[in-house]
């Protein structure tokens, strides 16, 4: 009964909006197990969230956000390997895309034959794209492009089509573009993957308040700095996290929002004999959903993904300074009361990464 009424009340809303101004933001309370597209409010009384739907005026575009993870090439007594995809998307109701960018993350965690870590897991990580020419393709595998150029000319490439053109045009049974094309003379690393990534982040788009003509954002924070040794009581773990957002941005204002995060983990005993199914799907938090287990197992009052997209429409409609500026306690918990009640954890990597997309 609850469920009919809040659907009822939600139509009621946003009958009442039409007959008003096009861009008029409705707030509802449902019960559903819905997209958490402009997540504005959990409450903790009665487990409702409320969402923000926004009446969508002509020129409205959907952001989507896609993570790919693979340890596949570790070894054991060796290193953890870890390769990711990262997509950015603007779609259209169409489902054509009007922008994509695409990145990566090449990253190890040397360990030996005795479990000891070999590597400094405080470097710096940075994204294919930030290495640029150092990411070597070109200087040590005599590539035709880096591949951050190679990536960018099949990103360009997908802008104006569906999934289903870019599929169908981009590769052929190779994996690459087909000898001849224009793709082909600009991209000549193996491309199917990244046009499943580039597919599965126009899945995930959702209208979060980007309109045609604001700029595209794709930017991460990585560290491995969790990473710890083996011992006799326990196993090593080689551990990524990195966070992620897709953003569209105006005059320095944020007008959409998409966060994401993923944390990878290979575990490893005294011999440097890797324990992890290094073949077992890597899901996002997001993905990950209520299996995440904050709620089941850390009593907090909403999942993961749930407050990580209170935060993304929060900070929507806010400039640099005004994210930066958003109150939090020592452990960078929001105190902001119409933040607060939405999003209990550490929003601090959040604003850092909010601050390095607005650069």
């Amino acid at each position: 009964m609850k469920k009919r009424l809040a659907g009822i009340m939600m139509m009621s809303l946003i009958i009442g909006v039409l007959g008003g101004c096009a861009g008029t933001p409705v707030v509802y309370y449902t019960e559903c197990n819905c997209n958490l597209e402009n997540v504005q409010h959990v409450d903790t009384e009665s487990s409702q969230v409320a969402v923000q739907e926004t009446v969508l005026t002509e020129g409205a575009l959907k952001t989507g956000l896609s993570i790919t993870t693979s340890v596949a090439n570790s070894e054991n007594g060796v290193a953890a390997d870890y390769d990711i995809t990262q997509v950015a998307v603007l779609v259209d109701d169409a489902g054509v895309i009007q922008d994509c960018i695409i990145d990566g993350i090449a990253a190890k965690v040397n360990f030996d034959n005795n479990g000891k870590i070999t590597d400094d897991v405080n470097k710096e990580v940075l994204t294919k794209n930030e290495l640029g020419a150092d990411y070597g393709m070109v200087a040590y595998g005599g590539a035709i492009a880096e591949w951050d150029v190679q990536a960018d000319a099949l990103a360009q490439y997908a802008v104006g089509k569906t999934v289903e053109e870019l599929k169908n045009g981009a590769i052929d049974e190779t994996g690459k573009a087909p000898e001849g094309t224009d793709l082909a003379s600009s991209a000549t690393i193996y491309l199917a993957g990244y046009v499943t990534a580039i597919e599965e982040a126009v899945n995930n788009a959702k209208h979060l308040g980007a309109q045609a003509g604001d700029e595209l954002r794709l930017t991460c924070l990585t560290s491995l700095g969790s990473s710890v040794e083996a011992t006799k009581e326990a196993e090593g773990t080689a551990q990524l996290n990195s966070d992620v957002t897709a953003i569209t941005v105006k005059e320095g204002m944020v007008t959409s929002c998409y966060i994401d995060s993923v944390q990878a983990k290979v575990n490893f005993d005294q011999n440097g004999i890797i324990s992890t199914n290094l073949e077992e799907e890597i899901k996002t938090k997001n993905e990950l959903g209520a299996d995440y287990g904050m709620v089941a197992w850390g009593g907090a009052i909403a999942e993961w993904d749930a407050q990580a997209a209170a935060f993304a429409a929060y900070v929507t409609g806010k400039n640099a300074e005004e994210i930066g500026g958003i109150s939090i306690d020592e452990k960078t918990v929001p105190t902001e009361a119409d933040l607060s009640t939405s999003v209990t954890i550490s929003i601090g990597g959040f604003q850092e990464l909010l601050h390095k997309a607005l650069q």
